[in-house]
């Protein structure tokens, strides 16, 4: 029996730096992408189209969006 595809759209509205909210959708975003059986969308919407913008200075402490977001791409889509 084959597993049918799973289809899942995660929605990032917050900027990239000051909160958790967009550092754990962008993580699961990552690992789900990485798996054969799962189709993964990202939209980016208001502050959250900050998260792909090219070339940031990551803040002490904090993790690189655009190594996250260039990770998500290979495997899923982004939309802005």
């Amino acid at each position: 029996m084959t597993e049918s595809k799973k289809s899942f759209l995660i929605i990032i509205n917050d900027s990239p730096y000051g909160n958790e909210r967009p550092y754990n959708a962008l993580r699961l975003a990552m690992n789900l992408s990485k798996r054969e059986q799962a189709s993964v969308r990202v939209f980016l919407t208001g502050d959250g189209v900050n998260c792909v913008l090219a070339n940031q200075k990551t803040p002490n402490g904090y993790y690189n969006v655009e190594r996250m977001m260039a990770s998500i791409i290979r495997g899923g889509e982004v939309a802005a």
